[in-house]
């Protein structure tokens, strides 16, 4: 069912082991005026924790945009203050990346009124045919990207958390500013410039390193159908920042009217999941279920599984991207030039592979293996830089051996071994440029010195 912040921290939070550490520190973190409620929920006779993030004892939540929704008022209005959450009952979602707030970028106190005629399930106890027009106003914070960047540095993280939660920050602040077409340095926050989202973001970062969780894997992503009010009018769904972040990460629709994942939770994703696709072996030690507040005819709930990769043993499971094209004009020399210049630019490796094309020519396939976030990077050099007309690009899943490096001392001097473990195997690797420059100043062979490293 998508992914919103404060589903994700629920999820991860039923996975804790001491729940009220986890609670004792958000308290403890000094974000002005929040508050975070923790109350037990149940979606299709699932059960499951839903938090609430309230900010000066205000939950804001996104008004997603119905089919029946109507178009006609009374024509009396009902204002009014709000000094609490607004109950808008069990049909919001508490995804509030996307809800009622201001369009200026600075931090500053404001009021305003908007009209709710007709507007996504309230739980105004009127029958619908009688949607009423009101108006309401409240006060709240936003900040710019710089204001949340200096609130979370100044709230006492840890220095690998804080570097997760600015990092979460900065894939949201890059996507605002291409859907708005501003740098950076310049852009105002809008829905993610409050500090209910800080408190999702900051819970997620704190959690994930609570629990020592380094290998993150997650289903492709729900991101639900229709349209959600924002601060800049009735957007599509996924909205246009949501949609950005989520470049590159398999995602789909579906018949579920309603926004089901936020900027918030996709930038959460982005930042920790290492690969997206149907659950791998694994097995589960622990459940926890995140419900959203909306009830939808599918159970409103995300999943956290916490596993034990028993399959690998040390060892770990990721994807890569293979990027090739054949290359049938060109020289040695040119290829050389190529291959060089896509392992400088971020390769993890490039390799080459002779065969025979059409006609009998002798042609070379030319291919690098690459992380996701070079790989537009590297197609584009190698349509530069080389003869073809269109790279091939696949995704590849890789089990992958734990690798660390240790010195020792030989006749010959200190060498690096390269030790790699996992999957049932052991393996040991002197450094071939330690090798070499050893063999080379003691004049023995190279061999001589790689097996005397082996066998320390």
């Amino acid at each position: 069912m998508g992914a919103s912040g404060d589903m994700l921290m629920a999820a991860l939070y039923e996975l804790l082991p001491d729940k009220k550490a986890f609670r004792d520190k958000m308290e403890s973190l000094g974000l002005p005026d929040v508050t975070l409620d923790y109350a037990p929920s149940e979606k299709c006779g699932i059960t499951g924790t839903h938090i609430t993030v309230k900010v000066g004892g205000d939950e804001e939540i996104s008004d997603d945009v119905r089919a029946h929704e109507h178009e006609h008022a009374h024509e009396h209005e009902h204002a009014h203050e709000h000094e609490h959450a607004h109950e808008h009952g069990s049909n919001q979602t508490h995804a509030r990346s996307h809800s009622h707030e201001s369009e200026h970028g600075h931090s500053h106190d404001y009021s305003h009124a908007h009209d709710h005629s007709g507007g996504a399930e309230q739980s105004h106890s009127k029958d619908e045919s009688q949607a009423h027009a009101h108006t309401h106003s409240h006060r709240a914070k936003r900040y710019d990207y710089k204001g949340i960047q200096n609130i979370i540095r100044g709230i006492g993280l840890p220095d690998n958390v804080l570097e997760d939660a600015l990092g979460v920050y900065k894939i949201l602040g890059e996507a605002e500013a291409a859907v708005h077409g501003v740098p950076l340095s310049k852009l105002h926050l809008h829905e993610v410039g409050a500090l209910d989202a800080v408190a999702d973001v900051v819970g997620c970062c704190l959690i994930i390193n609570m629990l020592g969780i380094n290998d993150i894997a997650a289903s492709p992503v729900h991101v639900g159908a229709g349209s959600v009010r924002c601060e800049h009018g009735i957007l599509p769904v996924p909205a246009p920042a949501a949609a950005e972040i989520l470049k590159g990460i398999p995602i789909y629709g579906g018949s579920i009217q309603g926004e089901l994942c936020t900027p918030t939770g996709a930038a959460l994703l982005k930042r920790f999941v290492k690969s997206f696709g149907a659950m791998p072996p694994m097995v589960v030690k622990k459940i926890g279920c995140g419900m959203g507040a909306k009830d939808f005819d599918a159970a409103n709930c995300l999943r956290a599984f916490l596993c034990e990769d028993e399959v690998s043993a040390g060892g770990s499971r990721d994807s890569v991207y293979e990027l090739s094209c054949n290359l049938d004009d060109m020289t040695p020399e040119a290829i050389g030039a190529a291959f060089d210049i896509l392992l400088e630019s971020g390769a993890l490796d490039v390799y080459t592979t002779p065969i025979m094309m059409k006609k009998n020519r002798p042609a070379a396939i030319l291919s690098c293996l690459c992380e996701e976030s070079v790989r537009d990077k590297l197609s584009r050099l190698m349509l530069e830089h080389t003869s073809t007309l269109g790279v091939r690009i696949t995704v590849c899943s890789r089990d992958i051996l734990s690798r660390s490096f240790e010195t020792v001392s030989t006749e010959y001097g200190d060498i690096r071994v390269k030790r790699a473990h996992g999957f049932g195997t052991i393996k040991n690797k002197p450094e071939y440029d330690d090798v070499l420059a050893a063999a080379r100043r003691c004049k023995v062979p190279f061999k001589v010195v790689y097996d005397a490293a082996l066998q320390e």
